[in-house]
């Protein structure tokens, strides 16, 4: 990238900001005074809720107009509105399968180009140059619904780097990426910033990654509304500095809040009461496949045991989703097979592929990585209802596990809010509560802790654990249920003393090897 094709550094000025999604009554942000000068490189911080994602979409123009909400105070982005700054910010958010608006690649990676304009003879090398700095090594015409929740990430921030903003917006660019995948995008980011000079605003729980990129850190803090509204928002900045001034001197105090620490871990559950009991679920000469004819992973043999927590890990592309979901009866099996005991099957048939979703919301139960592709309904409330009522539970039972969940998962103060207006955590909370719902015997969770502060990270951690021991705040009875969890966040394993799957494969997409066209 040539200096001269590099776009000036963007500026930020927030004065009492605030907005509120128009579904609630609670403003996801408020107050909010701040001030980001060009080419400042900004980690942005906060409990889950706080307001991150909201302010990020505030910058990069898309929070919609007077319909979709409404807005206090005054957010500049080069001193002008940002909706009205057109291409001088690109956002990359925390689901990338909502920024996919393409079938194929290069088509995906050139779409913010040609609608800025960008003659046709530069959006191919633009294209090109940022998929090789994300690492995405796959040829332009392949499938974007081929590709893995981590390559799809890539994808995501090939498209904003493509653009050349003077503004770079990360909501948890790498929060499902594997920590080489995890640093590779960081370095590329790094290298960007170094060419371009562009302003940095990046959001992420787990920050190691970032320090030796960043300059300066902002944290937002939450405020539970006093109207009695549905919850709490965004209520300012509370600390900003220095990463030694903010993580150094103010460390112990923000961790207290639920803001990730370096060094400072939530406290782990109790190992496990007693030893893995009877095989629920076996793959025998197991392959998967994303799509039909082309498997990522196998054949492989596995056992998945009531009272344990059996982690997958691996590579992105190396098939740990694919694993996941076709496990739960969600996908075929390439080849081999899966079969569940009598005990799990209870009359449905040994094929879990075979169940129908009434027969699956009993047996196994699925949190995907993506929550968007789970919501269904248009509050909390009826959403944690979907599947007791598929069960035909009577309303009293109906209500009690609803009351519980949403307690139990702080989603209480969102009970009427449409789950869509909800941060990335607070949704990863709400998929999880609503497959508790229905209290399976096998769960299935794809990045269980994403989006997650440490604090909710802690809770939703001892709820897998309590799942696996049958105790009864774990949502699920008394019975000991079995756990699959799919992750990056090796911090959660450790917690959960799970056993270890890895997946063969190469980071960085390089599974998918092939030249570009």
């Amino acid at each position: 990238m040539t200096a001269s094709a590099a776009p000036a550094p963007a500026a930020v000025e927030a004065r009492g900001w605030g907005w509120r999604y128009a579904t609630r009554r609670a403003w996801a942000a408020r107050g909010l005074d701040l001030s980001i000068a060009p080419g400042e490189r900004v980690l942005l911080l906060g409990g889950s809720g706080s307001g991150k994602s909201t302010l990020l979409h505030a910058l990069a123009g898309v929070l919609g107009g007077d319909e979709e909400g409404e807005q206090q105070g005054s957010l500049r982005l080069d001193g002008v509105a940002p909706h009205a700054a057109r291409g001088r910010a690109g956002l990359v958010q925390q689901d990338p399968d909502a920024q996919a608006v393409l079938a194929r690649v290069g088509d995906d990676v050139a779409f913010g180009c040609e609608n800025l304009g960008v003659p046709r003879a530069e959006i191919w090398p633009r294209v090109r140059e940022a998929l090789d700095l994300v690492g995405l090594h796959v040829p332009l015409d392949r499938s974007t619904s081929a590709l893995s929740g981590g390559q799809k990430q890539r994808l995501a921030l090939a498209g904003a780097l493509a653009m050349r903003p003077g503004l770079l917006l990360l909501d948890e660019p790498t929060a499902n990426l594997d920590p080489a995948g995890a640093r590779s995008v960081r370095d590329a980011v790094g290298r960007v910033l170094d060419r371009t000079g562009a302003t940095l605003v990046v959001v992420e729980h787990r920050i190691d990654v970032w320090l030796p990129l960043i300059d300066r850190i902002v944290v937002l803090g939450s405020a539970v509304a006093a109207s009695g509204g549905d919850g709490a928002g965004g209520s300012g900045v509370i600390a900003d500095g220095t990463p030694h001034e903010v993580l150094d001197v103010q460390g112990a105090a923000l961790a207290a809040t639920g803001v990730w620490v370096p060094g400072i871990l939530p406290p782990h559950p109790v190992a496990p009461t007693s030893p893995p009991g009877a095989t629920l679920l076996s793959a025998r000469a197991l392959e998967v496949a994303r799509v039909a004819g082309r498997p990522v992973a196998g054949p492989l043999d596995e056992r998945v045991r009531e009272g344990e927590v059996l982690g997958v890990i691996g590579a992105n592309g190396a098939g740990k989703s694919t694993l996941g979901r076709t496990l739960a009866g969600l996908l075929p099996p390439a080849a081999g097979v899966v079969e569940a005991v009598p005990e799990l099957a209870a009359g449905a048939g040994s094929a879990p592929i075979r169940w129908s979703s009434r027969q699956l919301l009993t047996r196994i139960g699925t949190v995907l990585q993506s929550p968007d592709h789970q919501l269904l309904a248009t509050t909390v409330r009826r959403e944690l209802e979907v599947g007791p009522r598929a069960l035909k539970l009577p309303d009293a039972e109906v209500s009690a596990r609803v009351d519980e969940l949403l307690e139990r998962l702080r989603l209480a103060r969102l009970a009427e809010a449409n789950p869509h207006t909800l941060s990335g955590g607070e949704k990863r909370r709400l998929t999880v509560a609503a497959m508790l719902a229905t209290r399976p015997r096998v769960v299935v969770l794809d990045e269980p802790t994403f989006g997650q502060d440490a604090r909710t990270w802690a809770e939703l951690v001892d709820i897998i654990a309590a799942l696996r021991d049958g105790r009864a705040d774990g949502g699920g009875g008394q019975q000991r249920s079995a756990v699959v969890a799919i992750t990056h966040d090796a911090d959660v394993l450790t917690a959960l003393h799970a056993r270890v799957r890895e997946l063969p494969g190469r980071s960085a997409g390089a599974s998918d090897s092939g030249a570009r066209a």
